[in-house]
């Protein structure tokens, strides 16, 4: 398969389905073949735009392809993904990997019966700020994470903890490498039964303290995160694909001036501008968009198995997990 074409299909022509038929459609590695949805005029559509074939049952594309995106709605993940990894196909199903736990370890399951190669679509994680996070090689204490838009109008089978919230839980997951401790949270329904707003502190066995805020009911986007280690603190504004960092060890000779003008007493520290003083750096970030980062990733897993896609089925149901015990938490927590 290295040397020739991988055939892939996506499944589910919605809004993410047509995200990731434009990235097949345009990697040199894919031959981007079918769309399949189950209705018709949709599928039709899409494959329209690149040229494919559109089919409205999966059976229909069983022989024609190597890997597939599933991007249709969460509650269908685990019947879909059965469907493919039984019949020896690669996998990458859109976040969250399924509607809940139990599913999840099914999928994850099959893989492992099967050998077969499952990504899980948490597109942040190839997001530049993530990536340049992940190059620091920093050991954070403290994450604070807020993803606020206003509503959508998707993916209203889930809440948004599943929806949204469910990115930055996969990123401190990752930077803390360690089992959560406890997990506290409390979440709102506005418009849906389901939580619209949700806030969740997630103490880790190592330490390292998450404190997560998650809203579709926002007036503006904002997706920011600030991350403490004894190495450094960083800001970084996943919007705008820009950050700074400020590390310990080039602003030592800060606190020493600050304690000589101090014991001097002839000088007006309120004048100083406190930012002048620091060690500020911009973070190197390459302006790559993350699902195409994502899907080279699930690909070179798929034609070279010594190589792992960037989030794995193990990953995602590692989020999951730790979105069940917030919903748990919020439950608890419920508001009359």
């Amino acid at each position: 398969m290295q040397d020739t074409k991988i055939r892939t299909a996506v499944i589910g022509a919605g809004k993410m389905g047509a995200i990731h038929a434009k990235v097949y459609h345009q990697l040199p590695q894919s031959d981007f073949v079918a769309v399949v949805d189950i209705d018709a005029n949709k599928a039709q559509r899409l494959a329209q735009q690149y040229n494919c074939q559109a089919f409205t049952d999966c059976a229909d594309v069983l022989d024609k392809v190597d890997a597939v995106t599933i991007a249709a709605p969460t509650v269908a993940h685990l019947k879909l993904a059965k469907i493919f990894i039984k019949n020896k196909i690669a996998v990458l199903i859109e976040k969250p990997l399924a509607v809940n736990v139990k599913e999840g370890r099914k999928i994850v399951a099959l893989a492992k019966k099967n050998n077969g190669v499952v990504a899980v679509g948490h597109s942040e994680r190839c997001n530049p700020v993530a990536q340049a996070i992940k190059r620091l090689n920093i050991e954070p204490k403290f994450i604070e994470a807020n993803r606020v838009s206003p509503y959508p109008f998707r993916s209203t089978d889930v809440g948004v903890v599943l929806d949204v919230m469910i990115h930055d839980i996969d990123i401190i997951l990752s930077l803390a490498a360690s089992k959560i401790k406890k997990v506290d949270a409390v979440g709102v329904s506005v418009i849906e039964e389901k939580e619209d707003i949700c806030n969740a502190r997630i103490v880790f066995e190592n330490g390292c303290i998450a404190n997560i805020t998650a809203s579709r009911l926002a007036l503006k986007t904002e997706r920011k995160v600030r991350v403490f280690s004894p190495q450094a603190y960083l800001s970084v504004d996943y919007l705008k694909k820009s950050g700074i960092i400020i590390k310990a060890d080039p602003n030592i000779n800060v606190v020493k001036w600050i304690n000589e003008h101090k014991n001097l007493g002839d000088f007006d520290l309120t004048s100083v501008n406190w930012p002048d003083l620091l060690h500020i750096e911009q973070l190197d970030i390459d302006d790559k968009e993350p699902v195409r980062l994502e899907q080279e990733a699930f690909l070179q897993a798929v034609a070279d198995r010594a190589l792992t896609p960037e989030v794995s089925a193990e990953e995602g149901l590692a989020a999951l997990r730790c979105a069940e015990k917030i919903l748990a938490s919020v439950k608890k927590h419920k508001w009359d």
